[in-house]
């Protein structure tokens, strides 16, 4: 750490685990500032997420709708889920749009990595563009229940623009899109057996595999 950032860190003093759910971890740490004052900070640990932007021709994208029981309501957002223990991060965004959509995807684009709840949690959720999809049945888990559908990117504007698109994930999916569009960003496009060379990971299982040649 440089040393302002010294100046701002904070020492663990002490740590307890409050609870301990399904895959959630919730913390309560006495931490020391630089001042030498001794603070509270609760916290959640989670095993990390990805979130896939899915391509159709047109601009338009794969998204889902979803019930989440915290807001008591449905929200429009780009596939996502947790990460397994011991899975890679573009593992999960391969069975994750498998699992959830039914689609799987000739080649990707990794955009980058997000930290959503920083203040109390330290989960991030790496952010996968998806093309060359082949549509295929869902295969949803016993708990979950969500319909897919199809939105372009000017209704994703005017969503955002109005505040009807609240989920942050999605929002910063959008805001890649909109760096592309600028050209800001260019995707980096390879296929997936080109990614598992490159990240070190063994192929995944051929049901997440995409059957056009190159894949």
């Amino acid at each position: 750490m440089t040393p302002e950032e010294e100046r701002l860190a904070e020492v663990p003093v002490s740590s307890e685990q409050v609870l301990q759910g399904s895959f959630l971890q919730v913390h309560r740490d006495q931490v020391r500032l630089s001042t030498g004052s001794v603070v509270q900070r609760e916290y959640i640990r989670h095993p990390g997420a990805v979130m896939v932007v899915p391509l159709l021709d047109g601009e338009r994208f794969v998204m889902e709708r979803q019930f989440r029981y915290p807001l008591r309501r449905v929200l429009l957002e780009f596939p996502a889920g947790k990460i397994d223990r011991g899975e890679a991060p573009f593992l999960t965004g391969l069975r994750e749009l498998f699992e959830e959509t039914g689609y799987r995807a000739a080649e990707w684009a990794l955009a980058g990595r997000l930290h959503n709840a920083a203040a109390y949690s330290d989960e991030f959720i790496e952010i996968w563009f998806a093309r060359g999809l082949q549509a295929g049945a869902a295969r949803l888990d016993a708990d979950e229940l969500l319909d897919v559908c199809e939105m372009d990117l000017q209704g994703l504007r005017l969503m955002a623009a109005s505040g009807d698109l609240t989920d942050a994930k999605t929002q910063i999916g959008l805001l890649w899109l909109e760096h592309w569009a600028a050209e800001r960003w260019q995707p980096q496009w390879k296929p997936v057996a080109a990614w598992c060379a490159e990240l070190g990971i063994a192929p995944p299982d051929s049901t997440l595999m995409p059957t056009s040649p190159g894949a």
